[in-house]
């Protein structure tokens, strides 16, 4: 039903999907003004949100030069869209609304600079804005774009596609469930149920879910700390919840947020210097970087990758890209598949040359070894989604930590197989059993096995999986065939643990 809903999300990022949606509801919006759905004309809507984007790029544009660093293009636009749809729209006469603009505008792309630690800003720029107006100004937002019942349809299905691409559902979840009980624990007309429809319907919920609670760099790294970031942010999204006089708005509820979000989370932006490029299979290469500090991480972790290059396609220039270095490792290791139609931040990086650098940033993922060491575990692997059990496989060997684990790998050709030096090092140093699987082509050698790895396969390998734990990487559509091929076989969904980040395709 939803494939081809799954095929456009695996070809854009999170990024450009979020701008895809922002611009889209802005669209609706114009449509929606010009038959009088909504309480102002379309020469405002337009005239504040042109207002709005030029301010934006502007100051970006100064920042950054003032601050010497990289800027991402798509990240100004979407908080230009997302301020547009927060503001009543405004045109002349109305200065005072036109100064709210430039405000909100110059200080939402400021934030990003002036309040950044190690390089990485601290605060949801858009809920920056328009807190400080309020503060310094005296002025609002009105967060129109949630109070129609015209937009919600399309507030809904943008939203759902935003959080099923970015697989967020915990945290909005854990979001509307403290906000609603909080909702009606604090109703003031003693009719909870009313309450929170009255929210459902004509407030900025959803939007404020959707758009702005799962922007990445403000959220933290793993699902625990995401479900109590929404539990805070829920409870003081409510409207009635106050200390003395003092209310708290939308954007204050999720200023407050990002603060929890930067204490818990992994500090920094760190720069890359490119020190070689290394063929690992066919058309997969490893890209190990020198960094300028040494950073911890857990092996099996992703970070957001930036890599500004001119003419970038829908993809944009930042990606998320699993570690394949380990963290007992001096050097960064990036490992990428590069396929005949290769994004533009892909040729981008086949053409860094010795010494050039990219940055990264946003530590995360749970897609980690078990702290308990004797847990027995199958890590199953397609084409470049090895990395992560790379880093694993490559820090048990430094740590020389034996565990229990099979490899089952998936490839069409034998000469596809990626760090075939480091899974075999594992067999004799720590006990690491690899299956090589081919599926393109027959065994032309020991060790490897012709067809695809399925059940009858996993049984026969594995005669005790039922008592195992399965981690999975690889093409989003491999991963979901491998869970329903697992659940088959009588694997809990409690046992199966697949490899996730934001951008994945």
């Amino acid at each position: 039903m939803f494939t081809w809903i799954d095929d456009f999300l695996n070809r854009t990022t999170m990024y450009r999907l979020v701008l895809y949606y922002v611009a889209g509801l802005l669209a609706v919006a114009f449509i929606f003004s010009f038959f009088g759905l909504l309480p102002f004309n379309p020469a405002a809507l337009a005239f504040s949100t042109v207002l709005i984007t030029v301010v934006c790029a502007a100051a970006n544009w100064v920042a950054a030069k003032m601050f010497d660093a990289a800027t991402n293009v798509e990240s100004v636009y979407i908080t230009a869209f997302i301020l547009a749809l927060i503001i009543t729209p405004v045109a002349p006469p109305d200065y005072a609304g036109i100064g709210f603009l430039v405000f909100a505008s110059v200080w939402a792309m400021a934030s990003k600079y002036l309040f950044a630690i190690g390089k990485r800003h601290l605060f949801n720029p858009a809920a920056f804005g328009v807190a400080l107006s309020a503060i310094a100004i005296n002025q609002s937002a009105t967060w129109w774009i949630g109070g129609n019942l015209w937009l919600l349809p399309f507030v809904l299905a943008g939203g759902w596609m935003v959080v099923r691409k970015i697989q967020r559902e915990d945290l909005v979840l854990s979001f509307a469930a403290v906000a609603f009980a909080t909702i009606a624990a604090t109703s003031l007309s003693g009719d909870p149920f009313s309450a929170i429809l009255q929210t459902i319907l004509h407030s900025s919920f959803f939007f404020f879910a959707f758009a702005m609670l799962t922007e990445p760099l403000t959220t933290p790294p793993n699902r625990q700390l995401r479900i109590a970031y929404g539990a805070i942010v829920g409870f003081l999204f409510a409207p009635n919840v106050h200390i003395g006089s003092f209310y708290f708005s939308p954007e204050l509820a999720l200023l407050i947020g990002n603060v929890f979000s930067y204490a818990v989370s992994p500090k920094g932006r760190y720069m890359l210097r490119l020190k070689r490029v290394e063929e690992m299979a066919k058309d997969v290469y490893d890209f190990v970087f020198a960094p300028d500090r040494r950073f911890s991480f857990a092996p099996g972790q992703y970070m957001e990758w930036t890599l500004p290059h001119p003419h970038a396609d829908n993809r944009g220039n930042r990606r998320y890209f699993t570690l394949a270095s380990a963290p007992t490792e001096p050097e960064v290791r990036l490992g990428v598949k590069f396929y005949p139609q290769a994004s533009s931040f892909k040729r981008a990086l086949s053409s860094m040359k010795t010494g050039d650098t990219l940055s990264v940033a946003h530590l995360a993922g749970g897609f980690v070894l078990p702290r308990d060491k004797k847990k027995k575990l199958v890590f199953i692997a397609g084409g470049i989604g090895i990395t992560p059990f790379r880093s694993m496989i490559h820090y048990l060997l430094d740590k020389k930590e034996r565990r229990d684990i099979v490899v089952l790998y998936s490839n069409k050709t034998a000469a596809d197989i990626a760090y075939e030096d480091v899974l075999d090092r594992a067999a004799q140093e720590v006990g690491v059993r690899s299956l090589y699987a081919v599926t393109g082509e027959k065994a032309s050698r020991e060790g490897i096995y012709s067809g695809p790895i399925d059940a009858n396969l996993i049984s026969q390998q594995i005669p005790d999986y039922r008592d195992r734990t399965f981690y999975i990487s690889g093409p989003h559509a491999m991963v979901e065939a491998y869970e329903k091929t697992l659940h088959g076989i009588g694997v809990s969904r409690l046992r199966i643990k697949s490899d996730f980040f934001p951008g994945f395709a």
